[in-house]
C-alpha cells in the first residue's frame, strides 16, 4: 500500500461549512450543520484517498505572531456567532475519538501547524494531501504534496498539483505569497498594494518572479502599475510575511504518531451516532482504511442475529394457536405483513408477523391464505394493536378477506408527531436512530434490478427473520414514543386527529378513481404534437438542433450562443442556471424563452399524467388508486403519489383538462367536489381575532372587497377589479411572509408606495399584526408554534445568526398556525364523513382529497340529497368564530364541474 499522510485543515473547512450548509440540530436542539459538513468531507477524503496516516490542524484561540508583525491582521472580522463557536469542540472531540492527532499550538493558526509538518516531519516516500476550504495552502504544493480545496458547497473539491496550481491562476505554489503581497487579502485584513487588482498582480509575477523582483526593477514598470507601486515596498513585503505559513512552529509529532493503525474506529462511530449523524455510519463502515476491522463491521453492517432476539417462525397451528393466547394476554401486540409488491391495493400477502415482547418476534406464512386462528385474533377489536405504517397493512389484509380491528397506535405517525425536523419517519431509519440498529435491508432477500425476486419466492426461514425483525422494532419504537406523545401533549392530536385519519383514508384509497383513457389518448396526441411544433421552433429561434431537455445543451444555447444577459441569473456548479425561476427573468428578452417555457410545461404534464396515469390503472378495479401520505408535509397537510393529485396546476386550462380525465364510474354516478371556501382566511380571523375580518365573514361580504375599500377610503359598492385584485394578493401573501418587495412586485408600485400600502394594511387589519408580532416573538422564545388543535413545529432556524434563515424561519411560523389549524379541520371533516359513511347515514363514495377539497363518487338521484349532509358535517365540524363555508360543486368528471343548485 502507498503510503499516504492526509492534513485536514479543520478550523478552513468548519467555516466554509457553516456556512454552506443549512442548519441542522439535534433532538437536543444542538446546532451541528458544521460538525455535518466537515465529516462529510473528511469522509469523502478518507475514502478517496485512501491514507495510511491521518492528521488534523485547528486554529489556536487568541492572538498569533502575525497580530505582533501588524495588529490589523483579522481586525476587520466578525465576532464568531455563537452557533459556530458551540460545534468547534464537538469536532474536536468527534476527531479525538477517532484518534487522529490533533495539531494546534498558542500563538499560531492551522495553517501554520501544517506548514511545519511538511517542513519538519520525516515525509521519505510519503505522499502528502492537505485538505482546506482555503487557498493560503497552496503555497505548501510540491512534488511530494497536493492540496484538495473545497469549491463549491462541501463535497465540491479541486486536486491541486503544481501544474493545477499554474493553470487555475496563473502562478507556481511558490508565488502564491507574493500574490498576497501585492494584492493583499481582504478575508484576513492583509493590506497589499492599493490599486494593484487581481490582473495586475498576475502580470507583474509573470515578468518579475516575485515582490523584491517587482521592486528591484520598477524603473521597467510604467502607468498606474508604477504609480500603485511607488514608495509601497514596506507594506507589500510585511504583506507577503503574513500571508507566508510558518515552518517553525512547535513540533511534537512523528509519522508513527498519525498512523491509521493507532485510530479507534468504534470510537469514532459512537461520536458520531452521539450526534445523530446516522446516515454517515454506513460510509465509515465501508471505508477501505478500516477494512478488516471486525468491530466495525459488527456495529455497522450486520443485523444482530439470535444471540440479541428470539425471531420463530411458526408454520404449525397448535403452536400459532398457543403463542396467540399469549399475545392476547399483553398489553398491546405490533403487527406486520411481507407481501409481493408495494402495492397494497393489488399485491398478494405473503405472510404476517407480530412481536408482543421486546426481542421475540414471529413469522406466519400466509400462502395460500392467512390462518383462521390469526384472522380471529387479527379481527378482535378487544386486542390492541399497533403497527409501523398500519394504512399498508390494513389495505394488505382486506384484499386478503381480513379486516383487522383493534389498532390503538403507529410508529410511523408518532415519530412524525414527536420528530417535526426529521424528513425520515422509515423503520429502518427510526430502528438505527432510536437504538442504533441496523436493520436487514430487503435487498438481502429480494436483489435488485433485473434479477429482483419476489418476497413469495425467497426461502420462508430467511423471510421469518425479517420480518420478526420488523413487527419487534414497530413495538420498540411504540413504547418509546407512546410515553413521550403525553409528556409532549400530543397524545389527544394523535387519537382525534392522525390514527382516525389514518383509518379514514383505507376507504379512500381502496375506492380509488375510475379515469377516461380514451381522452387521455387523445390528449396525449394532441399534445406530443403541440411538444415537436416547439421544438421546431425552438431550434429555428436558437439556430441550430439540439436536446431541448438537456440543461447544459440550453446553457450553451441561450448564454453562449443568442449571448443573452446573466447579470441577476443564478450560477450552479455546471455553470448558468436554465431553472424556470431563472428563465423568468428573461421573459421579453427573446421569444425562444416563451417557447422553452411552454415545451417543458406540456413536457412536464404529458409524462407526469397524461401518459402516465392510464399506466397506473389497476387490473383488478379498473380504477386508479393513489396513496395518501400523512407524514410529509411539516404543516400536517396530506400529499398522494402515484399519483400527485397536488401538483396538478390549479388554475390552468391544461390543469382542468387534466382533471377531467378523472370520471365518475358509469352514467349513473356524478363527480361531486366539496370545498372548503377560503378556509386559510377564516382560520386566520378566528386566530387573529381580526375584527374587522370577523365581522366581514359573519356577514358573508367578499372579504377581499371588504378589504379593499378600507385600504382606499372607499364604498364597498365603488371597489373595482384593480382594487380588490390587490386587496386579494396581500389577504393571502401576507400569510406567506409577502412584504414590501412583495407587494412592488404584484401591483408594480414603488417602494415608498408599498410600504404605504403596507402600513395601511395593518391599520386596516390591527388583529392580523398583532398576531405576526406575537407568533414571531413566541418562535424566539420556545423556539416551536402550534395550531389550534395542537400540532407543533420546531423552527430551529430562528436562532441562526444568519439574517435570512431567521427571517424565513419567522416567516414559516407565522404561516404554520394558519396552514396547520386548515390541515386539521379537513382531517376532522374526512374522519366524520367517513364515519357517516360507514354508519349508513351517507350514501356516497369519498374518492379523493387534494388542498382544501373533499371529492366523492355519489349516485346521480342522490347527489342533492348526500352532498347536503357532507356539506353540513363538514361546516359544523369544528366552532370558529366566524363561519365555515363549503361549496358544492357537481359534474360528470374532476374537471367540468358546476355549482349545485338546489
Amino acid at each position: 500500500m502507498k503510503q499516504r499522510l492526509l492534513i485536514i485543515d479543520a478550523h478552513a473547512i468548519i467555516h466554509r461549512a457553516f456556512h454552506a450548509l443549512p442548519p441542522l440540530t439535534t433532538s437536543s436542539g444542538q446546532q451541528v450543520n458544521a460538525v455535518y459538513g466537515f465529516l462529510l468531507l473528511l469522509l469523502k477524503a478518507l475514502k478517496d484517498i485512501d491514507p495510511s496516516h491521518v492528521v488534523v490542524a485547528f486554529d489556536s484561540p487568541g492572538k498569533t505572531f502575525r497580530h505582533t508583525q501588524f495588529p490589523e491582521y483579522k481586525a476587520n472580522r466578525a465576532e464568531t456567532p455563537q452557533e459556530l463557536k458551540s460545534q468547534f469542540p464537538i469536532v474536536r472531540e468527534v476527531v479525538a475519538a477517532a484518534g487522529f492527532p490533533v495539531l494546534a499550538c498558542e500563538g499560531f493558526e492551522a495553517d501554520d501547524m501544517i506548514g511545519t509538518v511538511c517542513a519538519q516531519l520525516d515525509r521519505s516516500g510519503v505522499e502528502t494531501i492537505i485538505v482546506t476550504g482555503d487557498m493560503d495552502l497552496l503555497q505548501l504544493v510540491d512534488a511530494d504534496t497536493k492540496v484538495m480545496k473545497m469549491q463549491k458547497g462541501v463535497k465540491d473539491t479541486l486536486l491541486y498539483d503544481e501544474a493545477m496550481v499554474k493553470e487555475k491562476h496563473s502562478l507556481t505554489p511558490k508565488q502564491i505569497i507574493d500574490y498576497k503581497g501585492l494584492r493583499g487579502d481582504t478575508s484576513d485584513n492583509i493590506p497589499g498594494v492599493p490599486g494593484i487588482g487581481e490582473k495586475s498582480a498576475v502580470e507583474l509575477l509573470e515578468e518579475f518572479e516575485s515582490v523584491e523582483g517587482v521592486f528591484k526593477h520598477i524603473e521597467k514598470i510604467t502607468g498606474r502599475k508604477r504609480t500603485a507601486l511607488e514608495g509601497k515596498k514596506d507594506v507589500a513585503m510585511l504583506s507577503k510575511e503574513l500571508a507566508t505559513i510558518a515552518h517553525d512552529a512547535p513540533l511534537k509529532l512523528k509519522l508513527t504518531d498519525a498512523s491509521i493503525e493507532k485510530t479507534t474506529p468504534q470510537a469514532f462511530l459512537d461520536a458520531i451516532q452521539k450526534y445523530e449523524f446516522h446516515s454517515l455510519l454506513p460510509t465509515v463502515s465501508a471505508l477501505p482504511l478500516w477494512k478488516g476491522k471486525a468491530m466495525v463491521a459488527e456495529a455497522v453492517v450486520e443485523p444482530k442475529k439470535s444471540s440479541d432476539a428470539d425471531y420463530q417462525l411458526i408454520s404449525d397451528e397448535k403452536e400459532l394457536i398457543k403463542i396467540l393466547a399469549l399475545a392476547k394476554k399483553a398489553s398491546i401486540t405490533a403487527i406486520d405483513t411481507e407481501t409481493d409488491g408495494l402495492n397494497s391495493i393489488s399485491d398478494r400477502i405473503v405472510g404476517a408477523s407480530f412481536s408482543f415482547r421486546d426481542k421475540t418476534g414471529y413469522y406466519v406464512p400466509c400462502i395460500p391464505s392467512v390462518p383462521a386462528a390469526l384472522k380471529t385474533f387479527l379481527e378482535d377489536a378487544s386486542i390492541k394493536k399497533t403497527g409501523h405504517n398500519i394504512k399498508f397493512d390494513i389495505e394488505v389484509f382486506r384484499h386478503a378477506g381480513v379486516n383487522v380491528a383493534g389498532y390503538v397506535s403507529d410508529s410511523m405517525l408518532l415519530s412524525y408527531l414527536l420528530n417535526t425536523s426529521s424528513r425520515s419517519h422509515g423503520l429502518d431509519n427510526l430502528a438505527f436512530v432510536e437504538f442504533g440498529y441496523r436493520m436487514q435491508p430487503i435487498t438481502e432477500l429480494i436483489g435488485t434490478g433485473k434479477k429482483q425476486i419476489t418476497m413469495s419466492e425467497v426461502s420462508v426461514e430467511k423471510v421469518s427473520w425479517y420480518a420478526a425483525e420488523d413487527a419487534d422494532f414497530a413495538l420498540r419504537l411504540y413504547e418509546k414514543y407512546a410515553p413521550l406523545l403525553k409528556k409532549e401533549k400530543l397524545d389527544t392530536l394523535f387519537n382525534d386527529i392522525e390514527l382516525p385519519t389514518c383509518l379514514a383514508l383505507v376507504p379512500v384509497e381502496e375506492n380509488g378513481v375510475a379515469i377516461d383513457v380514451p381522452f387521455l389518448t387523445a390528449m396525449s396526441k394532441r399534445l406530443h404534437a403541440r411538444i415537436s411544433q416547439l421544438e421546431k421552433k425552438i431550434h429555428t429561434l436558437a439556430g441550430s438542433e439540439f436536446n431541448v431537455a438537456s440543461p447544459l445543451q440550453l446553457q450553451k444555447v441561450l448564454f453562449e450562443d443568442l449571448k443573452l444577459p446573466t447579470a441577476k441569473i443564478q450560477k450552479t456548479k455546471t455553470g448558468i442556471s436554465t431553472a424556470a425561476s431563472e428563465l423568468e427573468k428573461l421573459q421579453g428578452l427573446h421569444p425562444i424563452i416563451d417557447a422553452i417555457t411552454e415545451y417543458r410545461e406540456l413536457a412536464k404534464l404529458t409524462s407526469t399524467y397524461i401518459d402516465a396515469l392510464p399506466e397506473m390503472i389497476d387490473a383488478r378495479t379498473g380504477r386508479i388508486h393513489t396513496s395518501f401520505n400523512q407524514t410529509i408535509a411539516a404543516t400536517g397537510r396530506l400529499s398522494s403519489t402515484d399519483p400527485n393529485l397536488q401538483n396538478i396546476p390549479v388554475r390552468t386550462e391544461l390543469g382542468n383538462e387534466i382533471r377531467k380525465a378523472f370520471v365518475a364510474s358509469d352514467t349513473n354516478h356524478k363527480i361531486v367536489s366539496l370545498d372548503y371556501s377560503q378556509i386559510e382566511l377564516r382560520v386566520v380571523a378566528h386566530i387573529s381575532k381580526d375584527k374587522m375580518m370577523i365581522d366581514a365573514f359573519k356577514k358573508g361580504e367578499d372579504i377581499h372587497k371588504r378589504t379593499a375599500a378600507a385600504l382606499n377610503g372607499v364604498d364597498i359598492e365603488k371597489v373595482d377589479s384593480h382594487m380588490r385584485r390587490a386587496a386579494k394578493s396581500i389577504n393571502f401573501g401576507i400569510l406567506y411572509g409577502m412584504g414590501v418587495q412583495g407587494i412592488m412586485r404584484d401591483s408594480g408600485i414603488t417602494r415608498e408606495e408599498a410600504r404605504t400600502f403596507l402600513d395601511k394594511y395593518f391599520d386596516v387589519h390591527a388583529g392580523i399584526k398583532k398576531y405576526m408580532d406575537e407568533t414571531k416573538a413566541f418562535v424566539h422564545a420556545h423556539g416551536y408554534v402550534e395550531s389550534l388543535f395542537g400540532r407543533k413545529r420546531a423552527f430551529p432556524e430562528i436562532a441562526s445568526s444568519n439574517r435570512m434563515l431567521r427571517a424565513g424561519a419567522e416567516r414559516a411560523a407565522i404561516n404554520m398556525p394558519v396552514q396547520g389549524t386548515a390541515a386539521d379541520i379537513m382531517k376532522l371533516a374526512m374522519i366524520a364523513v367517513q364515519k357517516a359513511i360507514d354508519s349508513g347515514d351517507i350514501d356516497a363514495k369519498m374518492i379523493l382529497q387534494v388542498h382544501d377539497e373533499l371529492v366523492f363518487e355519489i349516485a346521480t338521484k342522490k347527489v342533492a340529497k348526500e352532498s347536503q349532509k357532507i356539506q353540513k358535517i363538514m361546516e359544523e365540524i369544528v366552532k370558529l368564530s366566524v363561519p365555515l363555508v363549503v361549496d358544492i360543486e357537481v359534474g360528470k368528471n374532476w374537471g367540468d364541474l358546476h355549482k349545485m343548485v338546489y
